[in-house]
Protein backbone atom coordinates (compact mmCIF):
# COMPACT_ATOMS: atom_id res chain seq x y z
CA UNK A 1 0.00 0.00 0.00
CA UNK A 2 1.28 3.47 -0.76
CA UNK A 3 2.24 5.21 2.31
CA UNK A 4 1.37 8.95 0.39
CA UNK A 5 -0.83 9.67 3.74
CA UNK A 6 1.95 9.27 6.39
CA UNK A 7 4.58 10.30 4.34
CA UNK A 8 2.91 13.62 4.03
CA UNK A 9 1.82 14.10 8.14
CA UNK A 10 5.67 13.27 8.37
CA UNK A 11 6.82 16.07 6.04
CA UNK A 12 4.42 18.95 8.38
CA UNK A 13 2.48 18.94 5.05
CA UNK A 14 -0.61 21.56 5.69
CA UNK A 15 -3.76 19.10 5.92
CA UNK A 16 -6.33 21.11 4.89
CA UNK A 17 -9.86 19.32 3.84
CA UNK A 18 -9.15 19.94 0.35
CA UNK A 19 -5.40 18.40 -0.17
CA UNK A 20 -6.40 15.70 2.70
CA UNK A 21 -8.99 14.22 0.38
CA UNK A 22 -6.61 14.53 -2.69
CA UNK A 23 -4.43 12.41 -0.72
CA UNK A 24 -6.81 10.16 0.44
CA UNK A 25 -7.84 9.48 -3.41
CA UNK A 26 -4.45 8.89 -4.59
CA UNK A 27 -3.04 6.71 -1.21
CA UNK A 28 -2.67 2.74 -2.42
CA UNK A 29 -1.22 0.61 -4.78
CA UNK A 30 -1.99 0.08 -8.61
CA UNK A 31 -3.17 3.58 -8.10
CA UNK A 32 -2.30 5.76 -11.41
CA UNK A 33 -5.42 8.34 -11.87
CA UNK A 34 -5.85 11.37 -14.38
CA UNK A 35 -6.16 14.56 -13.55
CA UNK A 36 -9.98 14.58 -13.77
CA UNK A 37 -10.15 11.35 -12.09
CA UNK A 38 -8.38 12.43 -9.07
CA UNK A 39 -10.74 15.22 -8.77
CA UNK A 40 -14.30 13.03 -9.87
CA UNK A 41 -13.20 10.95 -7.00
CA UNK A 42 -12.44 13.81 -4.48
CA UNK A 43 -15.95 15.83 -5.09
CA UNK A 44 -17.70 12.45 -4.10
CA UNK A 45 -16.16 12.79 -1.32
CA UNK A 46 -16.11 16.75 -0.95
CA UNK A 47 -18.72 18.24 -3.26
CA UNK A 48 -17.17 22.08 -3.07
CA UNK A 49 -13.83 21.01 -4.24
CA UNK A 50 -12.63 22.60 -7.57
CA UNK A 51 -10.58 21.40 -10.65
CA UNK A 52 -7.95 24.19 -9.88
CA UNK A 53 -7.73 22.66 -6.07
CA UNK A 54 -6.78 19.31 -7.72
CA UNK A 55 -4.47 20.52 -10.18
CA UNK A 56 -2.44 22.82 -7.81
CA UNK A 57 -2.67 20.10 -5.36
CA UNK A 58 -0.82 17.46 -7.83
CA UNK A 59 1.42 20.08 -8.91
CA UNK A 60 2.55 20.83 -5.20
CA UNK A 61 2.50 16.38 -4.80
CA UNK A 62 4.81 16.15 -7.62
CA UNK A 63 6.99 19.44 -6.96
CA UNK A 64 7.37 17.50 -3.49
CA UNK A 65 8.33 14.28 -4.85
CA UNK A 66 5.55 12.55 -3.42
CA UNK A 67 3.78 11.93 -6.73
CA UNK A 68 5.12 10.95 -9.76
CA UNK A 69 3.44 12.12 -12.92
CA UNK A 70 3.18 9.28 -15.39
CA UNK A 71 2.87 9.79 -19.18
CA UNK A 72 1.87 7.01 -21.78
CA UNK A 73 1.60 7.62 -25.32
CA UNK A 74 -1.38 10.72 -26.02
CA UNK A 75 -2.73 9.74 -22.64
CA UNK A 76 -3.94 11.96 -20.30
CA UNK A 77 -0.97 12.01 -17.43
CA UNK A 78 -1.52 9.70 -14.68
CA UNK A 79 -0.61 10.78 -11.25
CA UNK A 80 1.22 7.80 -8.83
CA UNK A 81 1.99 7.65 -5.24
CA UNK A 82 4.67 5.19 -5.09
CA UNK A 83 6.95 7.59 -5.88
CA UNK A 84 9.84 6.45 -3.26
CA UNK A 85 9.49 2.84 -4.14
CA UNK A 86 11.24 1.72 -7.58
CA UNK A 87 8.72 -0.24 -10.06
CA UNK A 88 7.80 -0.01 -13.80
CA UNK A 89 4.15 -0.13 -14.89
CA UNK A 90 2.01 -2.71 -17.34
CA UNK A 91 -0.22 -0.93 -19.33
CA UNK A 92 -3.37 -2.04 -21.17
CA UNK A 93 -3.34 -0.63 -24.81
CA UNK A 94 -7.56 -0.84 -25.17
CA UNK A 95 -8.81 0.12 -21.92
CA UNK A 96 -5.57 1.89 -20.31
CA UNK A 97 -5.25 -0.26 -16.80
CA UNK A 98 -2.17 0.40 -15.42
CA UNK A 99 -0.42 -1.23 -12.77
CA UNK A 100 3.07 -1.51 -10.73
CA UNK A 101 5.53 -4.07 -12.01
CA UNK A 102 8.86 -4.82 -10.03
CA UNK A 103 10.61 -7.14 -12.66
CA UNK A 104 13.99 -8.71 -11.56
CA UNK A 105 16.89 -7.75 -12.98
CA UNK A 106 18.88 -4.54 -12.72
CA UNK A 107 18.04 -2.31 -16.09
CA UNK A 108 20.68 0.16 -15.63
CA UNK A 109 22.64 -3.33 -15.65
CA UNK A 110 21.12 -4.64 -18.59
CA UNK A 111 21.96 -2.02 -20.67
CA UNK A 112 25.79 -2.74 -22.84
CA UNK A 113 27.75 0.04 -21.83
CA UNK A 114 28.34 -0.09 -25.91
CA UNK A 115 24.98 1.43 -26.17
CA UNK A 116 24.77 4.49 -23.32
CA UNK A 117 26.62 6.57 -26.27
CA UNK A 118 28.55 8.07 -23.20
CA UNK A 119 25.38 9.08 -21.40
CA UNK A 120 25.62 8.58 -17.77
CA UNK A 121 22.36 7.27 -16.85
CA UNK A 122 20.94 7.69 -13.43
CA UNK A 123 17.23 6.20 -14.16
CA UNK A 124 15.20 4.44 -15.97
CA UNK A 125 11.22 4.04 -16.97
CA UNK A 126 10.07 1.15 -18.66
CA UNK A 127 6.28 0.42 -19.55
CA UNK A 128 5.00 -2.85 -20.56
CA UNK A 129 2.52 -2.77 -23.09
CA UNK A 130 -0.30 -5.79 -23.75
CA UNK A 131 -4.14 -6.51 -23.34
CA UNK A 132 -5.30 -6.79 -19.79
CA UNK A 133 -7.58 -9.75 -18.97
CA UNK A 134 -11.14 -7.96 -18.97
CA UNK A 135 -10.06 -6.81 -22.73
CA UNK A 136 -8.87 -10.06 -23.27
CA UNK A 137 -12.20 -11.62 -22.46
CA UNK A 138 -13.85 -9.43 -25.06
CA UNK A 139 -15.33 -6.59 -22.75
CA UNK A 140 -15.54 -3.48 -23.84
CA UNK A 141 -13.35 -0.62 -22.23
CA UNK A 142 -16.13 0.82 -20.36
CA UNK A 143 -16.50 -2.73 -18.53
CA UNK A 144 -13.12 -3.31 -17.72
CA UNK A 145 -11.53 -3.38 -14.21
CA UNK A 146 -11.10 0.41 -13.39
CA UNK A 147 -7.49 1.82 -14.83
CA UNK A 148 -6.28 3.24 -11.09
Amino acid sequence: MSDLLERLRKRGWRMTAQRRVVAEVLDGDHVHLTADEVHARAAQRLPEISRATVYNTLHELVNQGEVVEVSTDTRAKRYDPNAHRPHHHLLCTRCGAMRDVHPTGDPLVDLPHSQTFGFTVSEVEMTYRGICPACAGGRSAGEAAPAG
